[in-house]
């Protein structure tokens, strides 16, 4: 049978005026084209409930009981990994027959959906408390401070590429807690490597490393592209220079070298990408250039180039400008990754 229309709440409520102006049901059904009962059926409700709006339906009943919800929502809060399938077999052993879609349906009710796992550096102890030494040392800095780093890093940028995922079920907000993201361990590689820096006052130089980096490299790139990106972004005397921990950044020949050149180098905890704000400015490059759908490695190459520099310097300015905010985020996040 063929469900029919929802009477429109003026018309519920024009059926109860004419009503309460003593006109019978039947008047009120050829007036408006309905139905006596239809109109009897509104006169009913409102005279039980006092109101024409719509109640609520009881519906089918729930398939899995509340103790049922219970169990499969703290099993997920326990383990996120836990794949519809292993939930429909525990409410299976449990006497409950459901489909996937139910669970899915059920565990959104709860605040809980499947999303990608985020992939992030993989943290020990001792790099949690690094983490949370590094942004407590530095959250009361003043904000010229910030604005006298040159922060650097390298990326990778690929031509093509696939990134593998899994789903976790989690709640809003909760995507980089430890138990709904998948460690990474930081590596070089792909198709085209760059290496790049930047200030408050905009992006510095931009650089394809087209061998594999070694220290002697490294400190190459360094000086051939950091002095002249600090004279460029006009830093004053006693700049701070920022790198990550990388074995290639930490020899002792690299150390040596920086020390002899007099840079002042930021003290950097391990594996802290999203202390970095240069990572922003990465994904801002990327966004830019899968724009631009380079065909071959020569026009990703100068796509990066041409893109890098449009960059603007107001970008690079609000980025340092929020720099407390990641501290307060890190100290927030008991040491673990943040959003970045």
């Amino acid at each position: 049978m063929a469900k029919t229309k929802e009477l429109s709440k003026d018309t519920r409520n024009k059926i109860v005026d004419l009503h309460q102006v003593g006109k019978t049901e039947s008047a009120i059904g050829k007036q408006l084209g309905l139905k006596k009962s239809t109109v009897g059926a509104i006169i009913r409700k409102w005279k039980t409930y006092k109101t024409t709006d719509n109640l609520p339906r009881s519906g089918a009943p729930r398939k899995i009981s509340p103790r049922g919800v219970k169990m499969i929502t703290r099993t997920v809060s326990k383990n996120p990994r836990t794949t519809r399938g292993d939930l429909v077999n525990d409410l299976q052993r449990a006497g409950t027959k459901v489909t996937k879609p139910t669970i899915s349906n059920t565990l959104r009710r709860q605040g809980l959906k499947s999303c990608s796992a985020r992939r992030v550096p993989l943290l020990k102890p001792v790099h949690v408390q690094a983490r949370l030494k590094f942004a407590r040392e530095h959250l009361d800095d003043p904000d010229e401070d910030w604005e006298n780093v040159i922060w650097s890093d390298e990326t990778k940028i690929e031509l093509f590429g696939k990134n593998s995922t899994r789903r976790v079920w989690r709640t809003k907000n909760a995507e980089l807690h430890p138990k709904n993201t998948i460690p990474t361990v930081k590596h070089g590689g792909g198709n085209i490597m760059l290496w790049g820096c930047f200030s408050a006052k905009g992006p510095g130089r931009l650089i394809r490393v087209k061998e594999r980096m070694n220290g002697a490299m490294y400190r190459e790139i360094l000086s051939e592209n950091l002095l002249p990106s600090a004279r460029a972004l006009k830093r004053k005397r006693g700049w701070v220079f920022q790198h990550d921990n990388d074995p290639k950044h930490t020899t002792r020949a690299t150390k040596e070298w920086l020390r002899k050149k007099h840079f002042k180098v930021l003290e950097w905890p391990s594996q802290s990408p999203d202390l970095n704000p240069i990572e922003n400015l990465w994904r801002e490059l990327k966004v830019r250039v899968a724009q631009q759908q380079p065909q071959n490695i020569t026009a990703l190459e100068e796509i990066c180039m041409e893109e890098w520099a449009k960059i603007p310097a107001t970008v690079c300015e609000n980025l340092v400008k929020t720099y407390r905010k990641r501290l307060t985020s890190v100290i927030d996040n008991k040491g673990y990754i943040t959003k970045y």
